[in-house]
């Protein structure tokens, strides 16, 4: 690939997901533009692909994680917006 093109020479392991994120968005641009040879074309894709697949990996991680601590047995209504009282909830002279 040439120089001006080339994605990061960073393992894909080691980046975080706004890094692959962005190399990723930086790639898909470029397909789309067109200029790459065939050959470029192809580390580009493949590239891309396991970008898209770290990406992937650390939203389930993150999503994982969320799950996790949601079962921790707290209050099931923390954080909740919305909640309407009752008639008898409210104070007199509202």
């Amino acid at each position: 690939m040439s120089d001006a093109a080339a994605p990061s020479e960073r393992p894909v392991e080691s980046l975080s997901y706004e890094e692959a994120r962005d190399e990723l968005i930086a790639i898909v641009a470029r397909l789309e533009g067109g200029s790459a040879t065939l050959e470029d074309s192809l580390g580009l894709w493949e590239r891309g692909e396991a970008l898209a697949t770290r990406c992937q990996a650390l939203l389930d991680g993150a999503y994982a994680r969320i799950a996790e601590a949601g079962d921790d047995g707290e209050a099931a209504d923390a954080g909740i917006v919305g909640i309407v009282p009752t008639e008898e909830d409210e104070e007199p002279g509202r």
